[in-house]
């Protein structure tokens, strides 16, 4: 920002910014989901576990790596994956509900 740019005209296109990754990760989320729900299929058609611990702990280290790569708080990453995970597994219980 310069001395002479309005702070309403900056936070403008500051949050058109965050208007616009907001919008990036809605879509990122959405193809993430139509990938696990594909997996949730085939874990049902084939009797497997919902869930795989091994696998969620090694995305967990993944992932934490990851964030602090990016300047990302770790325990974010970590709780926003936690959540992600948690509506993967209801997602997987319901297909093998429904076979």
């Amino acid at each position: 920002m310069t001395d002479a740019e309005d702070p309403n005209t900056t936070l403008r296109r500051f949050r058109h910014s965050i208007d616009n990754i907001d919008a990036a990760l809605i879509y990122l989320l959405a193809e993430r989901f139509k990938c696990t729900k594909q997996v949730g299929r085939l874990k049902a058609e084939h009797r497997m576990p919902p869930s795989d611990p091994a696998r969620e702990e090694q995305q967990v280290a993944r992932l934490r790596r990851l964030a602090e790569e990016a300047d990302l708080d770790p325990e974010f990453a970590q709780k926003w994956f936690a959540f992600v995970v948690a509506e993967v597994i209801r997602h997987h219980e319901a297909a093998a509900d429904d076979l």
